[in-house]
């Protein structure tokens, strides 16, 4: 897997680390962070080796959102192509098989923190701050921020964090249930690179059905989720990770699993 100028990727054994590296921008999302990191989702979701994917920043914060400074020079063409890569990214976040886990620091600023919503989990430093910035500029929200937050906190709450485009705490966040573990910065990285570790060693078949159970259930009635896990109950019964976990359990041990 490779990255680019915008988007420096490591893979450390089964996990893939996507740095956006736009540090004197804040990381403002650039077309190569967007599309380099649509693509090394992708190859992820195919490559049986990762086990989870981790999208963190460099330098002073995680992730601006969009470059203002590049804002007033767009088209509408411009936009409406820039917005639909977004789209993409975010769709091929949703739609992978792996877990995938942002690490906050700094802001996470407008799409920035819709780009972090998108993941399965939000690991943050205490000091770290969330705002949905598009009002300051007279936009509106885009990555996915209207859907995700609606979800989580209903229309009062979004439309008050949208109308507002005011901070808020990483405290208050995780208050909210948008942030997952807090850390004090300069632990982030180390007890996030244990969490993830953690992660990587779990049973990778059961994560990837946990997430398409729970991605579905957002849309679903209750009869209808009832029945999609009576089906994956059914699938996982005969994977490896099921069988080691059985007889790891019955000899009083921790389970190895593969992923398979």
């Amino acid at each position: 897997m490779e990255g680019n100028e915008h988007l420096h990727i490591n893979v450390e054994g089964p996990i893939l680390s996507c740095t956006l590296n736009r540090p004197d921008r804040l990381n403002a999302f650039s077309e190569e962070m967007i599309t380099g990191l649509k693509r090394a989702v992708e190859e992820a979701d195919h490559n049986e080796a990762i086990k989870v994917i981790t999208i963190a920043g460099a330098g002073r914060s995680f992730s601006a959102g969009g470059d203002v400074k590049e804002m007033g020079k767009a088209t509408a063409n411009h936009i409406y192509d820039h917005v639909g890569e977004l789209n993409e990214l975010v769709m091929a976040m949703r739609n992978c098989s792996k877990p995938i886990v942002a690490i906050v620091h700094g802001f996470a600023a407008g799409a920035g923190w819709n780009v972090a919503l998108a993941c399965d989990q939000i690991l943050a430093a205490e000091e770290s701050q969330f705002v949905l910035s598009f009002a300051q500029v007279g936009l509106v929200a885009d990555g996915g921020g209207s859907y995700f937050l609606t979800k989580k906190l209903g229309p009062y709450k979004t439309k008050e964090l949208l109308f507002n485009a005011e901070p808020i705490t990483a405290e208050y966040a995780k208050e909210l249930g948008l942030v997952n573990r807090l850390y004090a910065g300069s632990e982030l990285e180390d007890q996030a690179k244990a969490y993830v570790q953690k992660l990587a060693m779990g049973p990778g078949r059961a994560y990837e059905m946990m997430k398409k159970l729970v991605n579905q259930a957002e849309t679903s009635d209750l009869a209808s989720v009832l029945e999609q896990e009576r089906i994956a109950q059914t699938f996982m019964i005969s994977t490896e990770d099921h069988q080691e976990g059985v007889q790891a359990f019955t000899n009083k041990r921790k389970p190895t699993f593969t992923g398979k």
